[in-house]
């Protein structure tokens, strides 16, 4: 990788592909992830364990992708739109019935050794809420 830049690029590519083997080979293995609106797990295992939940229950494209980093290339973001399906029903949340979501989201990156040691999510958990409810504004 040329720059953090490019780390995050290609990370978000591999999700896009679902690639999520080429995902975990650029993260630390002491990864952190901060959960959107929960707790931070820590670890590739988590991480994997994580998305193996999210592929079960979502289904998931992130487009108008901007990747933004600051000078040392130690830290960066990205600021994206998911386009989403909502497959199984996720513990805690709305009944699954194959609803589409559109949801704008961001996510920032701590890069040690040319691999993402942190993951911080965030998105509007009440939006997302309204679409799959099929609730207006």
């Amino acid at each position: 990788m040329n720059t953090a830049a490019d780390l995050i690029r290609s990370y978000l590519d591999a999700f896009n592909r679902a690639d999520r083997p080429a995902m975990l080979a650029l993260l630390t293995e002491d990864v952190a992830h901060d959960i959107n609106q929960g707790g931070r797990e820590t670890g590739r295992d988590a991480f994997a364990a994580f998305m193996a939940r999210m592929d079960r229950c979502y289904r998931e494209r992130l487009v108008d992708i901007v990747v933004m980093m600051e000078t040392g290339g130690s830290r960066a973001a990205a600021e994206f739109v998911v386009e989403g399906e909502y497959l199984a029903t996720d513990e805690g949340l709305p009944p699954a019935t194959g609803q589409r979501y559109r949801l704008p989201a961001g996510a920032f990156y701590e890069i040690r050794g040319g691999r993402i040691a942190r993951v911080t999510m965030f998105y509007n958990l009440q939006d997302w809420v309204r679409q799959v409810e099929g609730r207006g504004e």
